[in-house]
């Protein structure tokens, strides 16, 4: 093979939904630049059995699956052995990574075992001739860089949300590839892995309200839940109020948390700095509720509304609910 391999994890069992983003990136790509489109889907449990009919569906004429205790989530060391086995026996081209938590690590080791070019954070691929042509945020979101690269190998990894899914219009075949891993041998272990509960839907939420710093405690953030509520939608957070502790960490969305594209983002009490905009700015529509009407976020926002979220929200809440009660 010498086409193009997205690295699909299933490290609690079940796809992730990354691994779709990639196939439609891939698949975009295989378009211009041929050599067919294979996945290693990388994971264990039964769960690994519909993931592969998922692939295959969505675009992965060759699934290779990799199977294995150790590879879990939190296993970064493990996955790299299972994928760089994959990789040897494929030989690819390019290989495309989601730039998750354990895809930033997995790229850049990759791409050193391979020796290969490496691009990462991309938002955008795309081909011109022979070259693969990737965007990405720069300067906090302030800026769009965009990057060429005509050799190969190339590992690529891509921030979540940022690409369409595949569409679900194909078939291929699954391949199980032996995997050996020493897990005594492992230079990490993970001990214990302790989630947190995250906000309903907010990955792929229709409709997202994210609170910031602006709406003064954890309190602020039961009037924007109660809007959320009425609409159907989801919490979310920017940066400060995470750290604060007011929301679980899970909530916050920005450069250094999720990326989300809603059809609607309401962002209360949020001043719009880059790192958070780095993450909505995919959102259809942004609605920017801030008692500052220097506030950045109004650049970015197609409505504004200035003014106390506390009296603003209330209102928002109570007519929207009439409407649909009505």
């Amino acid at each position: 093979m010498a086409g193009t391999l997205v690295v699909a994890t299933a490290l609690d069992g079940t796809l992730a939904r990354s691994a779709l983003e990639l196939l439609g990136g891939a698949r975009s790509l295989d378009a211009a630049l041929g050599g067919g489109v294979a996945a290693a889907l990388i994971g264990h449990g039964l769960g690994l059995v519909e993931a592969a009919e998922i692939l295959t569906r969505h675009g992965a004429t060759r699934v290779y699956r990799a199977a294995h205790p150790a590879l879990t989530a939190g296993q970064t060391d493990a996955v790299l052995a299972a994928v760089a086995g994959v990789v040897r026996r494929t030989a690819p081209a390019v290989v495309l990574v989601a730039a998750d938590t354990v895809g930033r690590e997995l790229a850049p080791r990759l791409a050193y075992r391979m020796r290969a070019g490496l691009l990462t954070e991309c938002v955008s691929l795309g081909a011109d001739g022979e070259a693969i042509v990737a965007t990405r945020q720069v300067y906090g979101g302030r800026a769009i860089a965009t990057l060429a690269m005509s050799s190969r190998p190339v590992v690529i990894s891509v921030k979540p949300r940022a690409l369409d899914a595949a569409a679900a219009d194909g078939t291929g075949t699954v391949e199980d590839v032996a995997v050996a891993i020493d897990e005594a041998a492992l230079p990490t272990r993970v001990q214990e892995v302790v989630r947190e509960q995250a906000e309903r839907g907010l990955d792929d939420a229709r409709i997202v309200v994210g609170g910031g710093r602006g709406l003064g405690g954890p309190e602020g953030f039961k009037i924007i839940a109660a809007l959320a509520d009425a609409l159907g939608g989801a919490v979310g957070a920017s940066r400060p109020p995470a750290d604060a502790g007011w929301v679980p960490i899970t909530w916050q969305i920005g450069q250094t948390g999720k990326t989300i594209r809603p059809a609607l983002y309401i962002a209360v009490g949020i001043s719009g700095a880059t790192q958070h905009v780095a993450g909505v700015s995919g959102a259809r529509t942004i609605v920017a509720i801030n008692r500052d009407p220097e506030a950045p976020i109004f650049s970015l926002a197609h409505l504004g509304i200035v003014g106390d979220y506390r009296e603003i929200v209330p209102l928002l809440t109570a007519r929207i609910a009439a409407q649909r009660g009505g």
